[in-house]
């Protein structure tokens, strides 16, 4: 399909022509990056995205608007009300008059076409990675297929107990443990007719079947023959044989020559796991893009993974590597017939949400633009080449684009989105719903309208999913006036949070929707082993379903359940230190996920959406009194020196203490205390005007 004949021409770009004001270098990459290959001249490129923000500016900024008249609304509601016990049916009448509570929709069914096996049959792990680090994002591809011994190896799911130990060099004793598990798995999951795995000591083909043979000396088949799926000759007697489980494929790989193989009675030296099926490159809360610089490495590595030369070289370990994408894998079905399987995990992309705008553009008055449509329009534009084969593999095989967009609250906001796909889409000559919506159910407003948003994206949309870091944070936010909330740690107890989850689920099955599990990839696929997601399903739809009263209790204090002075401090200082950890490296140095040391010193993967619960935590009891500000600055200087402390070994860290001035712990303080007063108790402005400072 020739998606530009007779569309564009090639004409530069005219500056005058073009009101918008746009940042040089952005300009150049766009002109001899991004456009090569798809016929686009610069001057249609960006005279169609000044269009593009003509006609959405104003309603984008709308919506932000009405965001903040609701919450208004709301704060309004729980001050009048204060003094009374809370009413749950007053509060939802009132939530319904103002608007919060869309009309219920009926029933209807999902009519999104064209999408990719890994979305629409494969139930199956899927990661989020920060686009702007290339070498995790082609780490996080790749992990379509994973070494099961290694995860195993080098994680807990292998007790350390009896000499089993993973520190230091090759650990016999642990390894033993390894294979015992991963031979039970293969028990589990391929069971023979008789015998299990440790008993195996050959594999053979006869007529195109697989049979062991056991240390008995016995031959014997598996209970379902259909598992065993195909074969992989890797030379020198090396070969894999290749199984299907649920959807899901795994390889044993046969060695006599590797170390461990030469151990193993049958040879097998791994299994190797289908495991990432679906990847989120993430443009939104693991990144800290803030300028046109930073947007370009975001787009040029999305360029890559689309064009198939994304490449990344470092040493590790004193050796020089370099990580590129993996290629397919070549198999020969039991029927002598050839397969390719995927090498790499599909690829969607989040852009962020509507309220950022970033200064690498900005339009003929000289205001930056909306991010998210920026995000839309360069995302989509590079997307193209996968679609139109320029890349040297294929992402989407049904010519779709994937996008994840995040930060929606409500129907309208879900309508602005898709009308916004639209038009890229109109404007690239792409056929209509070519963009598919992935919904991050994350607002609050979004999950108690969350059937009335599918609905809406009905023809686009391919999955929703939870984000209950952020959606707490808009819980604690939306009900900032409505007392003080409890504590993190007991949040999780709460009754709207088990509701969220289930309220989720049940919205997913009942309209037809893919609900997937971002989790970490290969130990994850097991389960998708253990279990048939189709039959879970099924019995999920039979339980009670969710209740929207219990989704929207508040988890506010009791009078009577108001924290002790010491567990107020203790409150503190693990929100403080969790913001402190994250800010300073967010600010500093422009890294927006990593493992974040927590207050005893335990490594956690930190974004912005766990640095939003913690602010808006603070700045509730701050808010409610429990704490003063003055409490909230001593404590922040007080985990300071602890963070200081936990990057001590890193080499690009600077200190906060003991001057306690730098423009990363201001943004920590201001974070806690300002919280209150940020949109939807976002942490982007203040962190985006800090970053820029710092830069």
């Amino acid at each position: 399909m020739k998606f530009f004949s007779n569309l564009f021409g090639k004409s530069e770009l005219r500056p005058k022509e073009v009101g918008l004001i746009i940042s040089p270098s952005l300009q150049e990459f766009v002109r001899t990056e991004v456009l090569p290959g798809l016929d686009i001249s610069p001057h249609y490129f960006w005279s169609s995205f000044e269009s593009l923000i003509d006609k959405f500016i104003n309603r984008n900024n709308e919506l932000l608007d009405k965001r903040n008249f609701m919450q208004d609304q709301i704060n309004d509601w729980h001050i009048k009300n204060r003094n009374s016990e809370f009413n749950l049916e007053e509060y939802k009448n009132f939530l319904t008059d103002i608007g919060y509570i869309y009309p219920r929709s009926g029933d209807f069914k999902i009519e999104t076409w064209n999408v990719d096996p890994e979305i629409r049959k494969i139930a199956g792990p899927q990661l989020v990675v920060p686009v702007m680090n290339a070498r995790f994002a082609l780490n996080a591809v790749n992990a379509r297929w994973g070494s099961l011994y290694d995860a195993l190896y080098g994680t807990d799911v292998i007790s350390e107990e009896n000499g089993a130990q993973r520190e230091g060099g090759y650990n016999p004793v642990r390894g033993d443990k390894v294979i015992e598990f991963a031979k039970k798995f293969l028990d589990d999951t391929i069971p023979l007719d008789k015998g299990t795995y440790d008993q195996v000591i050959k594999f053979d083909f006869i007529d195109s079947e697989l049979l062991m043979t056991l240390k008995d000396g016995s031959k014997v088949n598996l209970k379902d023959i259909d598992k065993y799926v195909g074969y992989k000759d890797k030379g020198e007697g090396a070969y894999g044989l290749l199984f299907k489980n649920n959807n899901l494929h795994f390889e044993i790989q046969i060695d006599r020559s590797h170390p461990i193989g030469q151990e193993d009675i049958a040879g097998i030296k791994d299994i190797l796991m289908e495991s990432a099926i679906t990847t989120i490159q993430d443009c939104e809360d693991s990144v800290a893009a803030v300028d046109a610089e930073d947007k370009i490495i975001v787009y040029r590595n999305w360029l890559g993974l689309m064009k198939g030369n994304l490449k990344r070289s470092f040493d590790k370990g004193g050796k020089f590597i370099t990580r590129e994408l993996n290629p397919d894998r070549k198999y020969l079905l039991k029927n002598g017939k050839m397969i390719l399987l995927p090498g790499r995990s599909l690829m969607l992309v989040r852009n962020v949400g509507h309220l950022m705008t970033n200064p690498a553009i900005r339009d003929r008055k000289g205001n930056e633009v909306p991010e998210g449509i920026m995000d839309a329009f360069f995302t989509v534009c590079i997307a193209i080449h996968d679609i139109i084969g320029n890349g040297v593999y294929k992402n989407s095989k049904t010519k779709s684009i994937y996008i994840v967009k995040p930060k929606m609250h409500g129907p309208e906001e879900v309508k602005f989105t898709c009308d916004l796909f639209s038009e890229v889409e109109r404007i690239f000559n792409l056929p209509e719903n070519t963009v598919k919506l992935g919904i991050m159910d994350e607002e609050r407003r979004t999950t108690v309208n969350l059937k009335e948003c599918i609905e809406i994206a009905k023809q686009r949309v391919i999955f929703i999913n939870t984000g209950f870091l952020d959606r707490t944070g808009d819980e604690i936010h939306t009900s900032m006036e409505a007392g003080p909330m409890v504590t993190k740690a007991e949040m999780k107890n709460q009754d709207w949070i088990k509701a969220y989850e289930n309220w989720n689920v049940d919205i997913g099955l009942e309209t037809g929707l893919w609900v997937p599990s971002p989790t970490a990839a290969i130990i994850h696929s097991i389960h998708y082993h253990q279990i048939n997601v189709q039959d879970e399903q099924e019995k999920i739809s039979k339980r009670e379903k969710a209740d929207l009263d219990d989704l929207l209790k508040i988890p506010f204090m009791k009078k009577n359940q108001l924290p002790s002075q010491e567990e107020i401090n203790a409150e503190l200082e693990n929100n403080a230190q969790g913001i402190l950890g994250y800010v300073v490296r967010w600010v500093d140095q422009g890294i927006g996920c990593s493992k974040v040391p927590d207050i005893n010193n335990i490594g956690l993967m930190e974004d912005r959406a766990t640095c939003r619960i913690s602010s808006q935590h603070i700045s509730n009891w701050l808010h409610h009194g429990l704490c003063s500000e003055v409490d909230v600055v001593e404590t922040m200087k007080k985990m300071a020196k602890v963070v200081d402390a936990q990057n001590k070994n890193d080499v690009n860290y600077r200190k906060m203490a003991p001057s306690f001035d730098g423009i990363a712990f201001k943004a920590a303080c201001e974070l806690a205390i300002k919280g209150k007063y940020q949109p939807s108790g976002y942490t982007e402005p203040i962190l985006h005007e800090m970053r820029l400072r710092r830069k």
